[in-house]
C-alpha cells in the first residue's frame, strides 16, 4: 500500500547582509551521541535482508532555466554548459534522482553507532554537491568550499540547532547535527540560487536515488518497515514492506506530474535577523 503524505513548505530568505557572519556553534558543531551509544552494530550479518527501491516519474516534466549566475565568472567557468536548477533531475530510463529514501519506522528498538567518517557538501561552480545526502545522528557533516570565493551556508533545521557558517577562501567546517529529521534545507546566502537539503537519521538505513532511480538499503535485519521516498517538489510516498534473512525485498515509488508543486515535509527556515537564541556568531 503506497500513501501520500505532504505539509506546508516555507522558503525565508535572509538578505546578504548576513553572509560575512554566521550563526551557529563552536568549531565542532552539536556534540555526537552521548557516552550510551553503540560501539557496534546491532544487526547479526548473517540473518540481515536487503531493500532495492526503484523511483520513477511518469507525466510531463516540469521546465528548468539555467541559473543565472551574474559575475561570478569563476563559477561560470567550472560548468561547460550553464547549469539548471537540480529540482528535477530524470534519467533516459525514467528514473527519478535527488530522492531521498529511507527506513522511516520498524528500528525503533535498535541503537547504532556513529559513523567515524565524515559525510561531505561541497560547494563546487556556486552549486551544492551533492544537492540531496543523507547522515546519521551525531555523525560529523565537513562543509567545503572548493571555489575559492565567499559562501556561506545556512542550515535551518526544526528540530536541531540551526547554524550560518561563512566561508570567505578555500576551506572545510565540521558541524554535524544530533537529533533525527527529514528534511534539513540548507541554502548560500550570498548566492540565492544555491540550495540543498539534508536527511538526519539515527541508523545507516538511507539512500539517494541517482539517474537511474535506484537505491540499495542494504543489511536490515528481518522484519516489518515503512519505507519513505522524499522529493523537494512532489512530496512524500511511503510503503510498507517485510524483510526477510538473506533475501532483497523490491519496492517501487512512482511520483508523476500531478504531484508538481507538492507541499513537502520540510523543517521551517528561520530569519536569523529576528532569531533569538540558537548559537552565538561564527566567524570564519
Amino acid at each position: 500500500m503506497i500513501e501520500k503524505h505532504f505539509r506546508t513548505r516555507h522558503g525565508v530568505f535572509v538578505v546578504a547582509l548576513l553572509a560575512a557572519a554566521g550563526c551557529g556553534g563552536g568549531e565542532s558543531g552539536d556534540s555526537a551521541a552521548g557516552e550510551g551509544a553503540a560501539t557496534e552494530s546491532p544487526v547479526d550479518a548473517a540473518t540481515a535482508g536487503h531493500v532495492s527501491a526503484a523511483v520513477t516519474f511518469s507525466g510531463t516534466a516540469p521546465t528548468l532555466a539555467p541559473i543565472d549566475m551574474g559575475n561570478e565568472q569563476t563559477c561560470i567557468d567550472k560548468h561547460a554548459t550553464p547549469p539548471v536548477e537540480p529540482s528535477f533531475v530524470a534519467g533516459p530510463g525514467g528514473g527519478l534522482a535527488n530522492v531521498f529514501v529511507y527506513v522511516k519506522e520498524g528500528l525503533e528498538d535498535l541503537e547504532f553507532p556513529t559513523p567515524s567518517s565524515a559525510s561531505v557538501i561541497n560547494q563546487d561552480g556556486c552549486v551544492y554537491r551533492p544537492h540531496v545526502l543523507g547522515v546519521q545522528a551525531g555523525q560529523d557533516l565537513t562543509i567545503r568550499n572548493s571555489d575559492g570565493i565567499l559562501h556561506n551556508i545556512n542550515a535551518s533545521p526544526t528540530d536541531n540547532r540551526p547554524f550560518n557558517v561563512s566561508q570567505p577562501v578555500n576551506m572545510d567546517t565540521n558541524r554535524s547535527f544530533t537529533t533525527p529529521e527529514v528534511m534539513i534545507p540548507v541554502r548560500c546566502d550570498v548566492h540565492g540560487w544555491m540550495n540543498a537539503y539534508i536527511g538526519v537519521l539515527a541508523h545507516p538505513y538511507f539512500g539517494v536515488s541517482g539517474e537511474d532511480g535506484s537505491v540499495a538499503l542494504e543489511g536490515l535485519p528481518p522484519g516489518d518497515y515503512v519505507v519513505e521516498a522524499w522529493h523537494e517538489q512532489f512530496g512524500v510516498l511511503t510503503q510498507n514492506i517485510t524483510v526477510t534473512t538473506g533475501e532483497t525485498a523490491d519496492i517501487s515509488f512512482e511520483f508523476t506530474d500531478q504531484m508538481a508543486g507538492a507541499h513537502v515535509p520540510l523543517a521551517e527556515p528561520i530569519d536569523l535577523l529576528h532569531a533569538n537564541g540558537h548559537g552565538e556568531l561564527d566567524l570564519p
